[in-house]
């Protein structure tokens, strides 16, 4: 969800400005939810009001920030950038770059707020979410795409998986040591950001799936978005029983991050829909949106 920043906007006014970037507090909650809704019309302000507080009350990994950095001119904010921080495990960082604006008339200093964003060189940056007129502009901030499109499938007519059978993940059961701590953790958490959450039986062993209740094609036609999954390769695998289990709740087809059309699957492949960027140290699977704006600010 990045704004795009019109390259023939004005630059700094004639007035000397007093530009200053720090670091979002909860106190700046209030104005830059009335910025945020002049950048993101679409947006109520309730939406972001809601989207700052999820932040405020989420546990960000020691040492960054919590909401991201804005840009004020004597005291009032006039841009913005959110960022979510998630630690993946074993020292790794990931952050989700989202809802980057700057009022027209200070276009020429936002620089400054994505040099101050990604900073940290130890951490993983990703931008899911970029308007289409500013993928020039990201990729000469050096991200780099990891994901060129978007498939939307109907795992049902997939071939069924022998001795495979897929279930809602219920928090109250036991999955034992076929499901880690941390998964089931994710699970919980993103049920309660409203996805939905389905567990693949094979064996004795547990395949996790998170999906995302959304709405596609103009907004017209709902389905579900994989948001976090161990490997692309378990949906391919499981599409059938899984897609099953899915119908029976209501909900036909699953829209997945790819960067071709999947095998195995039944499905329409959509190339530069939903394009994702990445920047720094370790290249992002496909099949994990985990703790993402999608999540925890809503499609």
């Amino acid at each position: 969800m990045v704004n795009a920043l019109d390259p023939g906007a004005k630059t700094a006014p004639n007035a000397a400005p007093r530009i200053r970037c720090r670091m979002i507090n909860e106190a700046d909650a209030a104005p830059l939810a009335k910025l945020l809704t002049r950048g993101f019309p679409d947006r109520t302000v309730d939406y972001w009001r809601r989207a700052l507080e999820t932040l405020a009350k989420r546990d960000a990994p020691e040492g960054y920030p919590r909401f991201g950095y804005l840009l004020e001119n004597a005291g009032a904010p006039v841009g913005v950038i959110l960022m979510i921080f998630t630690r993946l495990g074993e020292g790794r960082v990931r952050c989700n770059i989202s809802s980057w604006y700057v009022d027209e008339a200070y276009r020429g200093y936002a620089s400054l707020l994505i040099a101050a964003a990604v900073r940290h060189k130890d951490v993983t940056y990703v931008n899911i979410s970029p308007a289409n007129h500013t993928w020039s502009v990201i990729e000469a901030q050096g991200f780099r795409r990891y994901c060129e499109g978007q498939m939307l499938v109907v795992p049902a007519l997939s071939r069924w998986a022998p001795k495979a059978r897929a279930r809602a993940f219920d928090k109250k059961r036991d999955y034992g040591e076929a499901l880690s701590a941390q998964e089931r953790d994710l699970l919980v958490s993103h049920v309660e950001h409203g996805c939905l959450a389905f567990i693949v039986h094979e064996k004795r062993e547990a395949h996790p799936f998170v999906f995302l209740p959304r709405r596609v094609l103009k907004n017209l036609v709902p389905t579900l978005q994989l948001v976090y999954c161990r490997d692309l390769t378990d949906f391919q695998r499981f599409a059938g029983p899984l897609g099953r289990e899915l119908l029976r709740h209501g909900h036909p087809s699953v829209l997945i991050d790819a960067s071709e059309s999947i095998p195995g699957v039944v499905g329409l492949y959509m190339r530069n829909r939903g394009p994702k960027y990445f920047k720094g140290p370790e290249r992002p699977r496909l099949g994990d949106l985990a703790f993402s704006e999608s999540v925890l600010f809503g499609p």
